[in-house]
């Protein structure tokens, strides 16, 4: 029972981890080529378009990084479903790595606008940022599938009874 729940919990809250980088992914291709400086900077910066992403979305991901990691505790006998859900539970991690050396750096930087004229770094910052979201939303959807095929492997011609 243990390990049906952690398993459970393990994908939904790497899915619910996922939701707000996946979102982010859709939203980059109108924010980097259609969107004006003054919007991008306008919605991302002054109006808190992004106010409750680091409040769920930090929670979410930890939660989901630490779920997949006992899920691979719970699994360590079981070959090949254990690798799996480390290497899940492992590129989770690297996506919050990942925010942390690409995103935030972004983000002190743009907490350091003000309204007035765009900033001459700012083509660097947005893509920067944006690109960011989209290097975490993919270690995050290949954790996401890691831990799938964690789950079925032992239904799998070849996986553990």
């Amino acid at each position: 029972m243990v390990l049906y729940l952690t398993a459970l919990a393990s994908l939904l809250l790497t899915a619910l981890s996922l939701g707000p980088s996946f979102a982010h992914v859709l939203e980059a291709p109108p924010r980097l080529v259609v969107w004006s400086p003054e919007l991008w900077r306008e919605a991302t910066v002054f109006n808190g378009q992004f106010v409750l992403f680091p409040k769920v979305g930090a929670p979410l991901d930890v939660a989901a990084i630490l779920t997949a990691f006992f899920l691979a505790y719970l699994l360590a006998s079981e070959r090949p479903a254990f690798w799996f859900a480390l290497a899940g539970a492992g590129l989770l991690a690297a996506g919050l790595a990942a925010w942390f050396t690409l995103v935030e750096p972004a983000n002190a930087i743009l907490a350091t606008w003000a309204p007035g004229p765009i900033p001459p770094d700012f083509e660097a910052v947005r893509l920067r940022w944006e690109t960011g979201h989209m290097m975490v939303a993919a270690a995050k959807i290949l954790g996401f599938a890691s831990i799938c095929v964690a789950l079925l492997a032992p239904r799998l011609p070849g996986g553990a009874p």
